[in-house]
Formats: structure tokens, sequence, C-alpha cells
């Protein structure tokens, strides 16, 4: 197994690169060196044999044979690595004893290797017939030279290449350890730099200054998670607070209102006030945490279910039938222009464009035209609810769909509206494969959600199916009509 160290494996793969590399070089140095060696060895015979015959060759009478027989003796070796033997027809003109043993290899030019058994190496050969010369009749000349040294050669080469080989590889994998520590420095600088950061610090970034280009992009990754993160942290904590504001809000009523009823005695229609009044703050509250748990479940990336195909124009039209009486209390109308087909929840489509609806009731002035249009985007459909008011600053723009976001701070409007709205549009949107866009321009501010226009019904049978089997069930809210209540309830 391969260690889990970055720097170790490293070494380890520099160590094993290196004793590949070695081994390659090595043996082909070792290749080399045999065939230089077998190359020696042939010339020093050729020169043994040239010197023997020319010995042999001008011996031509008995007496020059003896003289050609002690020159003979003198270029032999004591240690038997040289032989010579000279064999005639009648015996006269002989030297040595036959060169015998195992052939090993034999090849058309004269040479032949073999294993003698006197003779602990093999010993190449090499055989010639020398002509007649004067008395001499021709005679069989054999040489012999012992393989010997190139084999002790070759082994002391082997041996040597070997060693260095592993102290090689051994010198590479401490230096490489050594390398790779010093590579990796940066990395080890940005673990201790991601291990200091904590929620204390959340704004901390890691310094991607003069980092390698490997570690560079991981870095400015990293970086764009922590600031995700910390964008979502922020919103949390910001969520947090303004759930407990807005739950202290009826809480604190309840408790005024009921301490103010227990102080003397009530009549019954004084009581009867008074849990009428808790009872409108018991609903507010119920908005919230309905409100509350839908989110939640959209946040989880469920989609929407129960999808009909229906014409958008006649859901906006119903739409606005119902809400014709708080439009009618505000002093404006609404105009609707544009149509599409789409599988839509008519249930959340109506939540949605009712809060976008009210929204631009409670931001219009009296008399002024509330304008709904639906057009096909490519593969969306965009509602877009239009209404004229106060201009919106861009920088409160991306905001807008924030749940809890108010674009007066002050909460004057809290008792009417908890800032969930249109929070609950963009996660409409989101369960229909869709998006959100808010803009204002030339004092008209619009207020847009899209569905997507090509999912198939087939797709939605089956997201049904899921989601019945997996137990998720739609808001109880969402499964009613939108009411008055709830209609003025959730604005942003």
């Amino acid at each position: 197994m391969m260690p889990k160290s970055i720097a170790r494996r490293l070494a380890l793969m520099f160590a094993l690169v290196a004793l590949l590399v070695f081994t390659v070089v090595g043996t082909g140095l070792f290749l080399v060196l045999r065939v230089q060696l077998d190359r020696h060895l042939r010339e020093s015979l050729d020169d043994r044999t040239e010197i023997a015959r020319i010995i042999v060759f001008h011996a031509g009478t008995l007496e020059k044979w003896k003289m050609s027989r002690e020159k003979l003796s003198d270029i032999t070796p004591r240690d038997g690595s040289a032989r010579y033997y000279v064999s005639g027809p009648n015996g006269t003109f002989t030297y040595g004893a036959p060169i015998t043993g195992a052939l090993t290899s034999a090849s058309p030019d004269g040479y032949a290797l073999s294993r003698p058994a006197s003779c602990p190496n093999d010993m190449l050969t090499r055989t010639l017939t020398i002509p007649a010369y004067g008395d001499r009749p021709p005679v069989r000349m054999q040489v012999a030279l012992s393989n010997g040294p190139n084999v002790r050669t070759m082994r002391s080469f082997a041996f040597a290449l070997a060693s260095l080989s592993a102290l090689g590889s051994l010198a590479m994998l401490m230096l490489g350890y050594y390398v790779a520590r010093l590579g990796l420095a940066p990395l080890t600088r940005l673990t201790k730099e991601a291990s200091e950061i904590s929620p204390n610090n959340r704004s901390q970034r890691l310094n991607t200054h003069a980092l390698p280009f490997e570690l560079n992009d991981l870095a400015i990754s990293f970086n764009g998670a922590l600031e995700r993160l910390d964008v979502a942290y922020g919103r949390l904590e910001s969520f947090n607070a303004d759930v407990a504001h807005e739950l202290r809000t009826p809480v604190t009523i309840l408790i005024g209102q009921t301490e103010v009823a227990l102080t003397r005695n009530r009549s019954v229609s004084e009581l009867r006030q008074t849990l009428q009044s808790n009872l409108e703050e018991f609903g507010r509250m119920r908005e919230i945490i309905n409100d509350m748990l839908f989110l939640a479940r959209a946040d989880q990336g469920e989609l929407a279910t129960q999808l009909v195909e229906v014409s958008l124009a006649s859901e906006v039209a119903h739409t606005l039938e119902f809400l014709e009486l708080p439009l009618d209390e505000a002093h404006v109308r609404a105009t609707l222009t544009g149509d599409a087909n789409a599988l839509v929840n008519k249930s959340l489509f109506g939540r949605a464009l009712t809060n976008l609806v009210m929204n631009a009731v409670q931001h219009s002035t009296s008399g002024t035209i509330i304008s709904v249009s639906i057009v096909r985007e490519d593969d969306q459909i965009r509602v877009a609810v239009s209404n004229p008011g106060a201009p919106i600053q861009p920088a409160l723009l991306g905001h807008l769909f924030d749940r809890f976001y108010r674009v007066e701070l002050s909460r004057t409007n809290s008792r009417e509206n908890h800032g969930l709205g249109l929070a609950i549009v963009k996660a409409v949107a989101d369960m229909h494969r869709g998006t959100v866009s808010a803009s204002s321009e030339n004092g008209i501010n619009t207020f847009a959600f899209s569905i997507a226009a090509g999912v198939r019904v087939q797709h939605a049978k089956e997201r049904a199916v899921h989601g019945a089997n997996a137990g998720i069930q739609a808001p109880e809210v969402l499964n009613a009509k939108p009411t008055t209540e709830q209609a003025a309830g959730p604005l942003a």
C-alpha cells in the first residue's frame, strides 16, 4: 500500500523511477561491455593464432620443428588460459594435447566456444590448416583462449553496477523526500492557514500570492467556497434574528393583551374581543411557521409535483378575479397581456402570482395600473408584474427575494407583512426549474418569475410518484385557495 504522505509517496516514486533508469542504462552498458569483451577476446585469439602459424609454418625440418616446439611452449601461459595443439599425418610434427570438451557454440568462420573438462571456464578456439613446407607435411593447428578474464570482468561490473544503482536509488529516495518537502511547503502553509479559519474570523481567506499555479486554482476555489459559506452563515444569522423578531411581536402582543385582561374582572364581551385579537395573532404566527416550513422544503431541492398543463393566462385571470376586492380597496386595476401553456402546480403558481400582485398593490398609488405579462423566453416562460412606484436602488434589487428582507429597514409594516412573500415566489420558481428577477426603470418596478417550458408530463408523473413514496407532502396552506388574509400576509 502506498504511504499516505505525499512527500513520501513522491520520494518513493522518484526512487523507483531512478532505479528503473539505472537498470535500463546499466543493462545497456552491460551488453555493450560484453560485446566489446567478446570482440577483444577474438582479436587476442587471432593474434596468438597468427604468431603460432608463423612459428609452425617455417619449421620445414625436424631440427627447426624442435625449435618451433620450444617457442610454442614459451608463448603458452602457465595458468592454461591459452593452449596450442598441432597434429600431423604421421605423428612426427605434433605438439600439445587435443583441445576437447562440450561444444557451447560454433560459427562458420572457424571459431567455436567449448568447455574443456580441465578448464572451469569456456574457451574460444580457432582451427586452421597450415600447408606443407620443406620436409613438413600439411598440419592442422588449433588455438584456444580462455574466456575466464571476461567472465570475471563482467561479474565485477555487474556487482558494481547493482551496488551503485541501489546506492543511487537510496540517495534519490532521501533527496526526493527533501525536494518534495520543499515543493509542498506552500501546501503546508495553506493547510495551516485553513486550520486557523473559524466562525470567529470568517472573513479570513487563504493567501494566494506567490503560490504555484498548480495550487493557485485550488486556493481560489477554496476561497470561493469560504465566501459562499460566509454569505450563507451570515444569512442564517440574519434569518435567526429575523425569525426571533417576527415571532416576538405577536408573542408580545399576546402576553400584553392577556395581562391586561387579567388585571380586573372582564365582561364576556371584553374577553371575547381579547380572544379574537389573540386568535388573529395566532393565525399570523401560523402563517410565518407554514411559510418557513415551505421554504425549508424548497431549500432541500424539492420539485413541484401534481403538475397540470394549463393556460397561464387563464390562471392569471382567475387569480386577478380572486384579488378583485383588495384591488378595488386600493383603487388600482390590473391588466393582462400574453399567454402560454405550461406544466405547473396550480396552487403554487397561484400563490406566487398572488404575492407579486399584492406586493404591487401595496407599493402603488391610487388610480395606477398594474400590468401582468406572460412571455416565452427560450426554454422559460416569464410571468412579470409591473407597477409605477418609487425607484429602487440597484444595490437593493439583488436582495429583494431574500427572506425577511424589506426595503423599509424600520419594519413599519411588520404587522401586515412578515417579509417572506418574495422569498416564497423564488422558492416556487425554483420548484418549477425557473428563476426570479427584479428591475426598476423609468419609474416602473417589475418583479418576475419564470418556469421551465420544456418539462414533460411523464417526468412530472415520475416526480409525483417519487414524492409520494418518499412521504413528501405539500404544505397545508398550498392545498387550499388563497384567502384574503393569506394574500395580504406574505408580502416582501
